[in-house]
């Protein structure tokens, strides 16, 4: 490898292969580090502490990694799952053989936090209204009528709006 200013290039097979400075990496990756993050643990403070540890092990382990990118989702996840993990286990009540009874499988649970992500992530991404709309209805719990009022919508429009929306999300989870 030649250094090229503070990047890397990599020669082989006849192209060089440009590798991003860390402070490139950081700046492109953080914001969508903290929507993947947040959409697993569901909660931002959690979410900016993963996103954290994530980099400064990335920097721990920079001449290593040859795809920043990848490595830090990865990471991420990995550091979600644990952190899901330990505070289930601070959480649990002195009912223990209750509680683990109605517990899932352990690889049910990871795929189930996984697509939790992943439609936190996709909610993450709707057009303002149509975030508001889901918020309203599913985090709020209001009734069509009650959307409406708010949003200057008929309750008709908000049926309207919703289903599209909705159906656009169960298709971009398959």
């Amino acid at each position: 490898m030649a250094e090229s200013g503070d990047k890397l290039v990599a020669q082989g097979s006849g192209r060089e292969v440009v590798k991003p400075t860390f402070r490139e990496v950081f700046a492109a990756e953080e914001s969508p580090l903290l929507r993947f993050g947040y959409g697993l643990v569901g909660q931002r403070e959690t979410a900016e502490d993963i996103v954290q540890d994530a980099f400064l092990k990335l920097h721990a382990h920079w001449d290593d990694v040859s795809n920043p990118r990848a490595w830090l989702f990865r990471c991420v996840r990995n550091l979600a799952l644990n952190h899901i993990r330990d505070t289930r286990k601070e959480i649990m009540t002195e009912n223990d053989d209750e509680w683990e009874s109605k517990q899932p499988e352990p690889d049910e649970a990871v795929a189930r936090m996984e697509a939790v992500g992943t439609l936190r992530m996709l909610v993450a991404e709707l057009q303002p209204q149509e975030r508001e709309l889901v918020s309203l209805k599913y985090r709020d719990e209001l009734k069509y009528e009650q959307i409406g009022e708010r949003t200057g919508l008929s309750a008709g429009n908000v049926g309207y709006k919703l289903h599209h929306v909705l159906k656009g999300l169960a298709d971009a989870m398959r």
